[in-house]
């Protein structure tokens, strides 16, 4: 246990360098060039900013947050089941798979005015934009684990006579894991993503409404402030994905973290 502690910290100190080696670049080139502060502010006045307006913040990044989360939910709720039936019936494949594609296919910025007009203004337009931004990876992760079971594994359990039930939950399913959790990580960034979108287009509080917000009185200083809270509540839903894998399935990810990286 005391070894796995100081591997995890060995492992964090070359992201913690690499971001304290921007940040230093970052205050040296605005220092060294005298960049206006409405242009790019230092790290410093982004520091002070943020710190100034807590709680104007505090408050802003608790409804963006909520949203994430909901949306998180709603779309784990949906997009695994269907990603089972599509994987598990040639119909649904064949009826839904093209929808998803071609949904995919017309950005989420363009759909957005659509559905302000239809929804109206609220948190359900968010909660939407955020579901159909981050619902792909999902679907497409859990359908290529479930369909990626070698024959020989389904030999062995058609030998031991297990019903399509008890394949699925003892063979298929444990197998698929490990692609499904990847998509799931996939989309916990792209929540926030499609939260700030939503808010971008008809919404009079979070993140997305303060950056706008701040944009428009060109206070740069805040605009970083928030941009930066948007990226730690992007890193948090995906590290907390990454510790729900760690936790349930401790076997792939010791076998993931001995492989040797190329070079």
């Amino acid at each position: 246990m005391q070894f796995r502690s100081i591997e995890r910290l060995k492992n964090s100190v070359w992201p913690a360098l690499s971001l304290f080696t921007c940040l230093i670049l970052w205050q040296g080139a605005v220092t060294l060039f005298a960049v206006p502060k409405y242009l790019l502010p230092s790290p410093a006045s982004v520091l002070v900013a943020l710190v100034s307006n807590l709680g104007l913040l505090t408050y802003h990044t608790s409804i963006t947050l909520f949203e994430c989360i909901l949306a998180f939910v709603l779309r784990l709720a949906a997009g695994i089941p269907l990603a089972i039936g599509i994987a598990s019936l040639r119909w649904v494949e064949k009826s839904v798979y093209p929808l998803l594609v071609i949904s995919q296919a017309v950005p989420k910025v363009a759909i957005a005015p659509l559905l302000l007009v239809w929804i109206g203004f609220g948190m359900e337009t968010k909660i939407l934009i955020a579901v159909l931004v981050a619902f792909f990876p999902i679907v497409i992760s859990t359908v290529v684990g479930l369909r990626g079971l070698p024959p020989e594994m389904v030999e062995l359990g058609s030998s031991m006579g297990l019903t399509a039930a008890s394949m699925f939950r003892k063979i298929r399913l444990p197998h698929a894991l490990p692609s499904m959790f990847g998509g799931i990580k996939v989309a916990a960034t792209f929540t926030v993503v499609g939260v700030v979108i939503g808010e971008f287009v008809g919404a009079d509080k979070g993140l997305g409404y303060f950056l706008l917000f701040s944009s428009g009185q060109m206070q740069m200083d805040l605009m970083f402030a928030d941009v930066i809270i948007l990226g730690a509540l992007g890193i948090g839903l995906f590290w907390i994905v990454e510790w729900a894998e760690r936790r349930w399935l401790p076997w792939h990810v010791s076998v993931r973290n001995e492989l040797v990286p190329l070079g």
